[in-house]
């Protein structure tokens, strides 16, 4: 039997490194561990509603403001990298240009449905980016809402034309193809921290977890999720 099973929180932008990295962890450390994938606003409900937990893969804000509550602890944290938003279609469906403001804002009134998470970060932004852009009321009957989890699903099933998420939960899904990031000038990134409980019960093991993130090889497979790693400061 593993000596300690280890319950972590995370974005699904994380969740393909996650699984991947799980079995070399789980062998090294001799414990378990059990993931939980939701919206970074969802695990802060449900941290703040007294879910057990030992390390929590949640965007900066709700890190900030756990460790304010005292849910989780200032450190050990690591920063894991940031994502974007992008586009994408079924596979097959012509490419749409997004290349510029302009030309998303073609694509966005051409589409025929439009899939957004419903109160993931990416989701909400979005709405109040067609609202900047002027074509909301355009847009209003062509939103289709999606659950938890990966939008783009919505895409391949033909449940949508088009869907916008953050890219590491655009890029896994199977039939559909990634178009691209949204132009500079429209872009949000989200930055992601990982972070232990306060109320973890496995503090040493959650540390060596949250360092396992941070190695070259993990740092390599967020690159590759769509997870980039944080800019230098003033670079």
């Amino acid at each position: 039997m593993p000596n300690a099973e280890l319950r972590v929180l995370s974005t699904h932008a994380a969740m393909d490194v996650l699984n991947a990295l799980a079995p070399a962890f789980e062998r090294t450390n001799d414990c378990r561990l059990s993931f939980g994938f939701d919206p970074a606003k969802a695990v802060k409900r449900q941290v703040e509603t007294g879910a057990a937990f030992d390390v929590a893969i949640v965007t900066r804000p709700v890190f900030e403001d756990l460790v304010a509550q005292g849910k989780m602890l200032p450190a050990p944290r690591a920063a894991i990298g940031r994502s974007g938003l992008g586009v994408s279609v079924r596979a097959g469906a012509p490419k749409p240009d997004i290349s510029g403001v302009d030309a998303f804002k073609r694509a966005l009134l051409a589409a025929k449905s439009v899939a957004r998470s419903t109160e993931g970060t990416s989701g909400i932004y979005f709405g109040a980016l067609i609202e900047r852009l002027g074509i909301s009321a355009a847009m209003r009957d062509k939103i289709v809402l999606g659950p938890s989890g990966r939008v783009a699903e919505l895409v391949a099933r033909g449940d949508a034309e088009m869907a916008v998420q953050q890219v590491p939960e655009l890029l896994p899904v199977a039939g559909t193809h990634f178009v691209g990031p949204f132009p500079a000038e429209l872009q949000l990134y989200s930055e992601f921290v990982a972070g232990v409980a306060g109320a973890s019960r496995h503090r040493d093991i959650a540390a060596t977890f949250i360092e396992a993130l941070t190695t070259p090889e993990a740092l390599a497979l967020f690159a590759a999720a769509g997870i980039e790693p944080m800019p230098r400061e003033g670079g």
